[in-house]
């Protein structure tokens, strides 16, 4: 397929990610597992993007979900999400964050768990204003239903809850809304994701922030910024 290159969204230690234009005009995302100079990273780039791959055919026709256009060992080219970051977006629906817990179910009942949405970026406000998801190279695949998912579902879920209260809280969402939120329990992090935190985190922050002085591009939005003003529901995606 021929290809005409936009601009480079991201490099890392894994590879690269471009914005492409395809034959027909439509936008598209490649991401290349190319590796960097930590040894064995090319393996663990062609790993990640497997990962994508089979989470993504998995996911085929889950409106919010990018497709897969075309996969080898070391590309992906996929659909792309018009549309702004969670962090970036300038005004959110009041239902934002259900369409968003919706999605998330979705996924979940194809046995697939996201593993990487604490990271704004990677929750899309599209265009027409619903939840969209991206960047499923943590994903992973279960047996729908098996503990080892039910326990990733969770974590997705608690950080769709981290968001929705980060958003709503101290006067930031629409009126009324801090009396919802005070009503809800707040979910506790599961023993993975406890184990993650405490002892597989920090090799991975030492590796990527001390020895290579790369960041992971995590964007998230100041406290003390401009937070989005609140418009009317969108209701369900029409089917």
């Amino acid at each position: 397929m021929k290809l005409e290159i936009v601009r480079e969204l991201k490099r890392d230690v894994f590879g690269r990610v471009e914005l492409v234009r395809l034959e027909s005009g439509e936008l598209a995302i490649r991401r290349v597992a190319c590796g960097g100079r930590l040894p064995g990273s090319r393996f663990v780039a062609r790993r990640l993007l497997a990962r994508e791959r089979q989470a993504l055919q998995r996911l085929e026709g889950i409106e919010g979900v990018p497709r897969v256009f075309e996969a080898s060992a070391g590309e992906l080219l996929r659909s792309y999400q018009e549309g702004v970051a969670l962090s970036a977006t300038d005004e959110l629906a009041v239902d934002f964050f259900e369409q968003l817990a919706l999605l998330v179910g979705e996924v979940h009942a194809r046995g697939v768990c996201h593993n990487d949405l604490h990271k704004e970026q990677n929750v899309i406000v599209a265009t027409d204003g619903r939840a969209c998801l991206v960047d499923f190279q943590l994903a992973s695949s279960h047996r729908v239903g098996s503990r080892l998912q039910q326990s990733r579902a969770r974590e997705d879920l608690r950080h769709v809850e981290k968001h929705r209260r980060r958003y709503l809280r101290d006067g930031r969402g629409p009126e009324g809304s801090s009396f919802v939120l005070a009503e809800q329990p707040k979910l506790r992090r599961s023993f993975t994701a406890l184990a993650w935190r405490r002892t597989i985190k920090p090799i991975y922050v030492f590796v990527t922030r001390k020895l290579l002085a790369t960041r992971d591009g995590e964007a998230r939005r100041r406290s003390d910024g401009i937070w989005p003003r609140w418009t009317p529901a969108r209701g369900p995606r029409p089917r």
